[in-house]
């Protein structure tokens, strides 16, 4: 009998202290006979993210279904290699969940070829520079101060050693990419790649105009969709498939699956970009990764999660206007994704400060950089408090503690009182509830 997916389940009603860690089932009694240590972290870890609202971008709910996946004796198999061609015997079945994935990607991205067995969103950058580039290559990305990820060019960062990485960035005034600067960019430096995507961008990109340009200088144009390919899978974004030759993805966010990375391309490319995953920059795959990855594509593909994509965007635009209305400046003026990114120096704090605070309250969030000085905001996402029914209304509560949380005072009963109500507020709306345990 299937599972519901998290993002369907009702709110229900508040839920005592002590609440039982239902989704771990009786599997956290063996392991609490086993190593009562670890037992005992896993039970906490699964009361903590129930116990606050889980606002980190890059974070969500996966159903019961994918963390069965993700238990399950599939771990167990080495499977170097891939379906038909492994360097180890016993695949037959693996090879199946493999396909499976395989088949289910392609279908609802619409690509010609995915590659599933990349372990990371870098992974799968590390890939796919791999199979198109060479060290000492050029490559046009956004730079790490305007939203660009580690794998954009980070000193600290593989890309950074082995490739000329030239940033592109921001409109000092709007908060959007500036598409004149990065032609004017691309004639100038003409990179062998050009990499469209970022951490903290809440905009849609125009891909088409990224590929307009990448062809005017003869470059490769690589998609980093880590954060949007959940909505593009809903349907609540454009997609870049179309555009790139490679899209890099992560499969957890708001596609709600397992912890892991993705690589889509046309067929031209397949056998290049498969090489540069394996054997060039992994090993065995994680088959019980690949089949929980399945099982997400197969949930992402139903009418329910194109509704929750669409939710999870609803909310953001929702969350950005009332964090404006309480006095946090929002990045571009609002949002078109799962994404908002606030700067709380009108409240007169800097965004650490502001983020150790709002912790203290029971909202988890990151902050990232902003494109003007040496200045960091708070980056916030809307895919987790949507897996867990929580709507239009709820989003204007959250802005309302943000502020409780954030003013000098405390809120007049300091953090405690904001933490009282943050924990009333998610008990009604709790990610796994008692009956969502592993089958």
């Amino acid at each position: 009998m299937p599972v519901t997916p998290a993002a369907d389940v009702r709110p229900v009603e508040a839920v005592p202290d002590g609440v039982s860690p239902g989704v771990l089932g009786p599997a956290v009694d063996a392991l609490r006979r086993q190593d009562p240590e670890l037992a005992e972290i896993l039970v906490a870890e699964v009361q903590r993210q129930a116990d606050g609202l889980q606002l980190i971008a890059a974070e969500n709910f996966t159903s019961p279904a994918v963390l069965t996946a993700l238990g399950s004796p599939l771990a167990n198999k080495y499977a170097e290699g891939y379906p038909g061609a492994r360097h180890h015997g016993g695949c037959e079945l693996v090879d199946m969940a493999e396909r499976i994935a395989v088949d289910r990607a392609t279908a609802l991205f619409g690509a010609e070829h995915a590659n599933v067995q990349a372990h990371s969103g870098s992974s799968a950058v590390l890939a796919a520079y791999a199979a198109l580039l060479r060290p000492g290559d050029t490559v046009l990305a956004m730079g790490l101060p305007h939203g660009g990820h580690l794998t954009h060019g980070s000193p600290a960062n593989f890309s950074g050693r082995w490739f000329e990485f030239i940033g592109y960035g921001v409109d000092a005034e709007s908060g959007l990419i500036d598409y004149e600067q990065i032609r004017t960019l691309a004639r100038t430096h003409r990179p062998k790649a050009i990499v469209c995507g970022s951490i903290s961008y809440p905009r849609h990109p125009d891909y088409a105009a990224f590929r307009e340009i990448a062809d005017d200088v003869g470059a490769y144009l690589i998609a980093d969709a880590a954060h949007p390919i959940g909505l593009v899978a809903g349907g609540a974004a454009p997609s870049p498939v179309p555009h790139a030759d490679v899209v890099c993805a992560t499969t957890h966010k708001v596609l709600r699956g397992p912890r892991g990375g993705l690589l889509l391309c046309g067929a031209d490319l397949a056998e290049r970009i498969d090489r540069a995953v394996f054997p060039f920059t992994q090993g065995g795959a994680q088959m019980h990764t690949i089949a929980a990855k399945a099982v997400a594509f197969g949930e992402a593909a139903t009418p329910g999660f194109t509704a929750y994509a669409h939710r999870v965007v609803a909310n953001a635009r929702v969350l950005a206007a009332a964090l404006a209305d309480e006095g946090l400046a929002v990045t571009t003026g609002g949002t078109d994704t799962h994404l908002v990114i606030a700067d709380p120096t009108p409240l007169g704090l800097d965004a650490r400060s502001a983020r150790g605070r709002l912790a203290a309250a029971g909202l988890v969030l990151d902050t990232c950089a902003l494109p003007h000085g040496d200045v960091r905001g708070l980056r916030l996402g809307t895919a987790a408090v949507t897996t867990q029914g929580m709507g239009e209304a709820e989003m204007a509560r959250i802005a309302a503690l943000f502020k409780a949380a954030l003013r000098e005072d405390g809120g007049g009963g300091g953090e405690h009182a904001v933490r009282a109500d943050v924990r009333d507020l998610v008990r009604r709306f709790p990610p796994y509830p008692p009956s969502a345990t592993l089958r």
